[in-house]
């Protein structure tokens, strides 16, 4: 998975990360940014890196929070944890309880723990300090936001892994008329490559044209016609 990332400016922790997902590293590490610089993504690539030698196991504690604490309680013995969404539980003096005994069994065994939030360790507000201490002394890896160029970039790769080539031109129409988060540029490209590949067709700005005014339906009353 690691392969369908563009490391782009964000290079140094995509290098740090495979180094620990083969257990060349061993120390804690914290990934931070907005949402859309592929927190998600290059930590769910760290877990299947991982697990292709040892036992790792990736868990997004912002869909898992409603579940309680006890999520947590066997996790300290993966050899790699990817704790994903971190500032979800945070500022809960019970879940940052839960996080510290995992974090510390795992330092002292010397596995090894990657978190993600969109702040650094320092400016997450804690509720135990220690946690927040042990957490700001972690490898700290501040991702940040594609450029355009880079997006268009990202854009192509991610088509060239589903096997189709996305020309230049429409790759940045599709960036001049829809949010520039690659969330939604990417979920776009699939249900276009989807339709590209019903209709058998290129994907050209005139087909995708096409294939967006289909799903948008006619026009309503009073609505102007594209």
């Amino acid at each position: 998975m690691f392969g369908t990332y563009l490391p782009a400016r964000n290079v140094q922790a995509v290098d740090h990360l495979l180094l620990l997902a083969d257990g060349h590293r061993v120390e804690t590490t914290w990934v931070c940014g907005p949402p859309g610089t592929g927190k998600t993504h290059i930590l769910q690539a760290t877990c299947v890196q991982a697990s292709a030698r040892s036992q790792a196991g990736y868990f997004p504690l912002g869909e898992l929070k409603a579940m309680g604490v006890g999520v947590l309680e066997d996790l300290p013995q993966l050899d790699c944890l990817c704790l994903d969404d971190v500032d979800a539980v945070t500022g809960d003096r019970e879940w940052e309880r839960a996080l510290f005994g995992v974090l510390r069994e795992m330092q002292e065994r010397g596995a090894r723990l990657v978190m993600s939030a969109e702040i650094p360790p320092a400016l997450v507000p804690w509720s135990l300090p220690d946690l927040g201490s042990r957490c700001a002394a972690s490898a700290v890896f501040q991702l940040r936001l594609l450029s355009e160029e880079e997006q268009q970039e990202a854009l192509k790769l991610h088509a060239r892994i589903r096997g189709v080539e996305l020309p230049d031109d429409t790759a940045r129409w599709l960036q001049r008329r829809f949010p520039r988060d690659m969330r939604t540029l990417y979920e776009l490209l699939d249900t276009l490559d989807e339709a590209s590949l019903v209709a058998q067709r290129r994907l050209t700005v005139p087909f995708i044209r096409s294939v967006l005014k289909e799903r948008a339906g006619p026009p309503q009353e009073n609505e102007p016609a594209a």
